[in-house]
């Protein structure tokens, strides 16, 4: 029988959710301490929907990401490419992007190069060098640091952005993966991309967006963490009352791997109404989905009568 954690997700506290303008850095630091403080209650839960959780906070920043590029690719584009895509198909720039976040989002914390340059080279098409090499070998001296957690994201952001300006995306996915690892995560959560674009980034007359290194940048940091830590929070709880309602719902299903298709709507962003399995036949998935959707239990994400995408 399923059983899913009752949904006490940690929330950010009111006081510490950034409003209007906050000047001083230091004032940042205690909002971002006291947000990702929460987060970190929320992360040590292991709730059995994380995966879900982190994997929509991916899809996300990936759409982040893809926005700060040029390019115009949503959410629901960037999720239809990748779901959708045959098999061994290019998923084009902006998918590789999404893959990316998908990676942060779902592999143990690391900042070695075994581990970032393949992923610098195939998803954000860097060519490695020795700058990138020197400051991921650093890394680990960074997080044996006594320094907070965000400002050593903050940090690790501005060294790549000195040596490589071309590598301001893989700055911004070192900034998460180091704060993961100074928190002691299993897995990072995807986060700052997610608020590159927002006002706590802009800076002067001309509101000029603010780069890793640049005036104002520690506070922004701290700043668009604080923002960020809340709004994770926030998905959480409303995941947490979805996968409630998937509970309640299980004992009713009969069908041979339901339970696979649970685990599935629990641990990714979505399932394609045409997966299917030893146990269950794509035919029988189908028909489960519409079970599912007329229980109230998940929901179908494209909007299309075909080629249809469920998820909680």
């Amino acid at each position: 029988m399923l059983v899913i954690d009752p949904p006490l997700v940690a929330k950010v506290p009111a006081w510490a959710r950034p409003r209007g303008l906050v000047l001083h850095e230091v004032d940042a630091a205690y909002l971002a301490g006291a947000a990702l403080n929460s987060l970190d209650n929320l992360v040590r839960n292991d709730f059995v929907w994380a995966g879900v959780w982190r994997q929509r906070l991916a899809l996300q920043s990936a759409a982040a990401a893809v926005n700060l590029t040029g390019r115009r690719e949503d959410e629901s584009s960037l999720r239809d490419t990748h779901y959708l895509r045959g098999a061994g198909d290019d998923p084009g720039p902006s998918g590789h992007l999404l893959m990316a976040w998908r990676q942060l989002a779902s592999r143990t914390t690391g900042c070695d190069e075994e581990t970032v340059r393949p992923l610098a080279e195939k998803h954000f098409s860097l060519h490695w060098d020795e700058g990138l090499a020197e400051v991921v070998a650093n890394a680990e001296d960074m997080v044996a640091s006594s320094r907070p957690a965000p400002a050593l994201a903050a940090e690790i952001a501005a060294a790549v952005y000195r040596a490589r300006p071309d590598a301001e995306l893989l700055a911004i996915w070192l900034a998460d993966m180091l704060l993961a690892q100074k928190f002691r995560w299993p897995v990072p959560v995807p986060l700052l991309i997610g608020q590159v674009s927002s006002p706590v980034f802009k800076f002067g007359e001309n509101r000029k967006r603010i780069r890793p290194g640049g005036e104002g940048w520690g506070r922004a940091v701290f700043l668009a963490y604080a923002i960020a830590a809340t709004e994770a929070c926030e998905l959480g709880a409303d995941l947490a009352q979805r996968a409630g309602r998937l509970a309640g719902v299980a004992p009713k299903l009969r069908a041979r791997g339901s339970g696979d298709v649970i685990k599935l709507l629990l641990s990714d962003d979505a399932v394609p109404g045409s997966w299917s399995s030893p146990k269950l036949s794509a035919r029988g998935a189908r028909r489960l989905f519409d079970r599912l959707g007329e229980l109230g239990a998940v929901r179908e994400l494209s909007g299309r009568p075909t080629f249809r995408l469920y998820g909680l």
